[in-house]
């Protein structure tokens, strides 16, 4: 044999010893992209589920990483898929709701959910405790309706109203002013998207969210 045929020979072994390992490659799972104004789906049982919108995401003081949405939404034990990947698996599962506030606080897989500080036509940097009042021109970012705007005309300090358009699906949508976040969309009166929003203000959501041990010290991602 000769020294060439010799060479080539063991870099053909070294070749195929390189496919046959001990082990198959698996790739790591696909991750979720999600945050505030990105569609969510809430498993009912079976083949139903409810859309609804992510009013925002970040990391308690322990770590977890949840977000929050209508409480209307689902309830506590239903697991979450995001709209636009849920051919990735479960986003995460609601541990809690308030129909007080009519909210729910998501807890996601942190191996796997990417949080978003930017979706489509919202950025939220901050969040604004001060109650959403006339004659505010504030914004939020839908999964259906997408992003719309309108004067508030009222707020009782927990709750507003306003003038923008919204409709089935985007209930928990980030209600925002500029770059700062101020509530979340719970429903419309009469007709959507010609009746006025009404929704809830972030301050009494950050309270509640406050008052749970495991989730104390949120902060938005």
């Amino acid at each position: 044999m000769t020294k060439k045929l010799t060479v080539l020979l063991a870099v053909l072994a070294a070749t195929v010893l390189a496919g046959w390992g001990g082990g198959v490659a698996v790739a790591a799972p696909a991750k979720i992209f999600v945050g505030g104004g990105s569609g969510i789906l809430v498993l009912k049982g079976g083949n139903s589920a409810a859309a609804c919108t992510l009013t925002t995401i970040g990391r308690s003081k322990t770590n977890k990483l949840i977000g929050v949405t209508a409480g209307h939404c689902g309830t506590p034990g239903q697991k979450v898929y995001s709209e636009t990947f849920q051919d990735r698996g479960q986003a995460g599962t609601i541990t809690y709701t308030a129909p007080d506030l009519d909210m729910a606080i998501v807890e996601f897989d942190a191996s796997r959910v990417v949080p978003l500080r930017t979706v489509r036509g919202v950025t939220i940097r901050s969040v604004d405790p001060k109650p959403l009042g006339f004659p505010t021109i504030a914004c939020k970012e839908g999964r259906t309706t997408g992003n719309t705007c309108g004067i508030a005309w009222f707020s009782d300090g927990d709750v507003h109203v306003s003038q923008m358009c919204v409709i089935e699906g985007d209930s928990g949508s980030p209600v925002v002013v500029g770059d700062r976040l101020v509530g979340m969309v719970n429903a419309y009166y009469f007709l959507g998207c010609l009746g006025p929003e009404t929704g809830t203000n972030i301050q009494p959501i950050l309270k509640r969210i406050a008052s749970l041990d495991a989730y104390k010290g949120f902060r938005v991602a």
